[in-house]
């Protein structure tokens, strides 16, 4: 309990810092272009590319900061390329990713066990029930009714999108681009070396 604590600590400081608004903000407009590469399948499946990127946000900042970026980020997204109406319970979907995402990613090492286990639980909590439920309100389907397709698409893309991550993460750590964010927002290597030991 003190290490999930001290762990949302850390992340809510990170928005003292402006260079985190400014990491975040190009993480956000990458998103918003790989957004306009989203494959839809359906009325109800989407399969796309920008959580790639998100996902570098709650490695970096944490779950309070992914959690406001996930939030703001589909708003941005509506605003920029509207699709029917604004329903506010969906905003909350991308953020309790995000803090889910944050608590499993955050000062820990990105190994393949942890990227699985982090896309299953949100795959399930987030895009299977969370999702499910608002657009079975949305569109008048009983939720039942659309959440096998839904699971199935859900357990497809979980090992793609777990080793697309894995893959993507350790080439740009090898790269040395996350140490440069890193530097650039003044977080302390030290720390966070000694908060993936813990992990």
């Amino acid at each position: 309990m003190r290490k999930t604590i001290a762990l949302f600590s850390d992340s809510c400081r990170e928005f003292s810092n402006t260079r985190t608004i400014t990491v975040c903000a190009m993480f956000a407009a990458i998103s918003v272009v790989l957004g306009y590469f989203t494959i839809a399948v359906g009325d109800y499946i989407k399969i796309g590319f920008s959580m790639i990127s998100n996902q570098f946000v709650y490695y970096l900042f944490g779950p309070a900061v992914g959690c406001i970026f996930g939030g703001a980020l589909d708003i941005l997204k509506y605003l920029i390329k509207p699709t029917g109406g604004y329903f506010p319970p969906l905003t909350l979907v991308p953020m309790v990713g995000g803090l889910i995402y944050g608590c499993f990613y955050y000062r820990r090492k990105l190994t393949i066990r942890r990227i699985l286990m982090a896309e299953l639980m949100v795959s399930v909590i987030c895009n299977m029930l969370m999702t499910t439920f608002c657009l079975s309100i949305l569109y008048g389907k009983g939720f039942m009714a659309l959440l096998p397709m839904r699971v199935m698409k859900n357990l497809v893309m979980w090992p793609i999108n777990s080793l697309l991550f894995y893959s993507i993460a350790r080439a740009l750590e090898a790269a040395g681009v996350f140490r440069l964010l890193r530097e650039a927002v003044g977080m302390r290597e030290a720390s966070a070396c000694r908060g993936r030991r813990e992990g």
